[in-house]
C-alpha cells in the first residue's frame, strides 16, 4: 500500500473549521450543506484557484443516505421511524449507503487536486494514512478492510480489533476529488447502528432487491474512545488533524471562501436540496 508521501506531493493546505458554525451564508447548517460546499471547493481546486484543502464539519443527528438507499421499497415508512428518534435524514451526492451522524461523530474531508493521476484506490489510501498518523502515538492497530454488519460497509473501513470506527467516501469533480470519513469519536455508537439497522429492517420489511442492503450488527462498530480506552473528545481530534497535516505539509493557509466559491457553494446547494426534494425527504429546518 502507498503511504501520504506517495500519494500526495502538495506541500501546503488550506484549512477550514466548520464544526462550530451555525451558519454558511444565511442558509442552515446542516449535513446538505455540507456535501454542498465539499462541492464548490472541489471544483475551486480543480480549477486551481484553491490550494488542497483538509475541512472539518459536525452536525447534530442526521442519517445521511447513500443514492441506493433512496430506493429502498418502503422508504417512506423509514424515515417516519427515524423523525420519531428525533434525526433528520438526507441522501448524500457522493458513493456509499446510510450512515449515522451527532455531535460524537466528526466528518473529515481531503480535497485534493490533479486526480486523472491518482487513482480511487490511492485516494482512499491517503486518507487511510493520514488517520493512521493522526492517532500513532495511541495506537498502530487500525487497519482498513469490510467489515461485514456494519453499516456502510466497504473495502475501506476502518476498524481496530474488527471494530469498525469509520467509513470513507469519495466523490471526484471535474479535477479533483473530495475523499470524506466519518470518525466515530465520542457517544453511544451502539445507539447509532441500532437506528440505522431498524431504518433497514423498517424500510426493507424483508422484501427482496436487486441491491444489496447491509444486515447491520451493531456490536461490529465502537468509538475511538472506547476502542482506544481514552476519552477522545471531537475537539481533540480536531487538534490532532490539523497537527497531523502541519507535519505532512509545510504550510497550512486559512482564507475564507471567494466570491467564485461562494456562487459554486450556491448552486450546488440548490441541487442537493432538489435531489431530496426527489426522494421526498427535504425538511429545510
Amino acid at each position: 500500500m502507498k503511504t501520504w508521501q506517495n500519494i500526495v506531493t502538495h506541500k501546503t493546505f488550506r484549512f477550514f473549521d466548520h464544526t462550530k458554525e451555525d451558519s454558511i451564508f444565511q442558509v442552515n447548517n446542516n449535513a446538505i450543506t455540507s456535501f454542498a460546499l465539499d462541492d464548490a471547493l472541489t471544483l475551486a481546486v480543480s480549477e486551481g484557484s484553491s490550494e488542497p484543502i483538509v475541512r472539518l464539519w459536525s452536525h447534530d443527528e442526521t442519517i445521511v443516505l447513500g443514492i441506493p438507499d433512496s430506493r429502498l421499497p418502503y422508504l417512506e415508512e423509514g424515515l417516519d421511524f427515524i423523525k420519531t428518534h428525533d434525526y433528520k435524514a438526507i441522501v448524500r451526492n457522493s458513493g456509499g449507503l446510510a450512515v449515522a451522524l451527532d455531535r460524537g461523530v466528526l466528518n473529515l474531508s481531503i480535497i485534493l487536486p490533479d486526480v486523472k493521476q491518482v487513482s480511487i484506490d490511492d485516494g482512499f489510501s491517503a486518507m487511510y494514512q493520514m488517520i493512521r498518523h493522526m492517532f500513532l502515538d495511541l495506537t498502530d492497530e487500525i487497519k482498513a478492510y469490510e467489515i461485514v454488519g456494519s453499516y456502510c460497509p466497504g473495502d475501506y473501513d476502518l476498524s481496530i480489533d474488527g471494530i469498525k470506527f469509520a467509513g470513507i467516501s469519495q466523490r471526484r469533480v471535474k479535477d479533483a476529488a473530495a475523499i470524506q470519513i466519518y470518525l466515530d469519536i465520542e457517544g453511544n455508537s451502539f445507539e447509532r447502528a441500532s437506528l440505522v439497522k431498524q431504518f433497514y429492517d423498517i424500510s426493507l420489511r424483508g422484501e427482496e432487491t436487486k441491491f444489496t442492503y447491509p444486515d447491520v450488527n451493531p456490536g461490529v462498530l465502537g468509538s475511538l474512545s472506547k476502542l482506544l480506552k481514552v476519552d477522545l473528545t471531537v475537539e481533540d481530534v480536531i487538534n490532532r488533524v490539523e497537527r497531523s497535516i502541519g507535519q505532512l505539509s509545510d504550510e497550512i493557509t486559512r482564507r475564507p471562501l471567494s466570491n467564485q466559491e461562494h456562487e459554486y457553494f450556491i448552486k450546488r446547494h440548490e441541487q442537493m436540496i432538489k435531489r431530496n426534494e426527489r426522494v421526498g425527504i427535504y425538511d429545510p429546518s
